[in-house]
């Protein structure tokens, strides 16, 4: 499906809200990310960066039933197991057996407490997935070595991870950051990129979006930041879209004609 260079200059979420229920219902089968809703009313979903520089909570996605109604009293711990719950086992370092318990749920609530992820119910779902990734990417993000090792500044973005870091001469000089790359049938394109555009104020000319901190690397594809949630709504019309305070970090590593690596696929995509 073709896109227009001016559609692609457009990379706002798409935001998906889920109604709110009340009951906690134990389960012993894992859940399906594809089945889970914002786990926090729609009121409570607001952006996790205003201008102010306030910083609010990632909603995490869960079972309708586990919806938290208000967002204002302490949730219940999760009895159910979460599609992220292997992984947030290892790398929390509990019996690797893929099923929720309460010795479980009370090391993940405080991983997500940790993190900023709400509702923290101990439910492992794709946010606290997608934090446990990112975790263990500090380290050493290029461990595969999918991203060239090159004396220029280079911007790795790995849409398998859903991550993006900074390195040149093979040592990371921006530590890796969660993205949101494009939703499906608006997927970033992959390739190695150089910038060729930076505007730290750039508004779409065909919905108005503000995109600020954009860096342009390919046909209209930028990295930016956004205001809402990084983890919300299926992913961007094509851009690298990063936190507010990611792209201003970034926008002071990278210039003009510095290379962008996109790799992968976004999980789903």
């Amino acid at each position: 499906m073709k896109r227009t260079f001016s559609a692609l200059l457009v990379c706002a979420s798409l935001l998906v809200v889920g109604p709110p229920a009340v009951a906690v219902a134990p389960s012993s089968a894992p859940s399906e990310a594809s089945d889970l809703v914002p786990g926090l009313p729609r009121e409570s979903a607001r952006p996790a960066a205003s201008p102010d520089g306030a910083q609010r909570p990632h909603i995490e996605y869960v079972p309708r039933s586990e919806v938290v109604p208000h967002g204002l009293r302490a949730a219940a711990c999760s009895r159910t197991t979460g599609p992220y719950q292997r992984q947030t086992e290892r790398y929390l370092r509990r019996d690797v057996d893929g099923r929720q318990s309460q010795g479980d749920c009370r090391a993940i609530r405080r991983f997500q407490q940790a993190h900023r992820i709400a509702p923290a119910t101990g439910f492992a779902g794709p946010v606290t997935g997608a934090m446990v990734r990112l975790m263990r990417a500090k380290k050493d993000p290029n461990r595969a070595g999918h991203c060239p090792d090159r004396a220029e500044r280079t911007a790795c973005v790995d849409l398998n991870r859903q991550l993006m870091w900074v390195q040149q001469n093979g040592r990371v000089i921006f530590d890796p950051v969660t993205i949101r790359s494009g939703a499906p049938t608006m997927e970033t394109r992959t390739g190695m990129y150089r910038i060729y555009l930076r505007h730290r104020r750039h508004i779409s000319n065909l919905y108005h979006t503000a995109m600020p901190y954009a860096q342009f690397f390919d046909r209209g594809e930028a990295l930016h930041g956004v205001y809402e949630d990084i983890f919300s709504g299926p992913g961007s019309h094509g851009c690298v879209n990063l936190t507010m305070t990611d792209a201003r970090r970034v926008w002071d590593v990278l210039k003009k004609g510095d290379i962008v690596y996109v790799w992968g696929r976004k999980p789903g995509v």
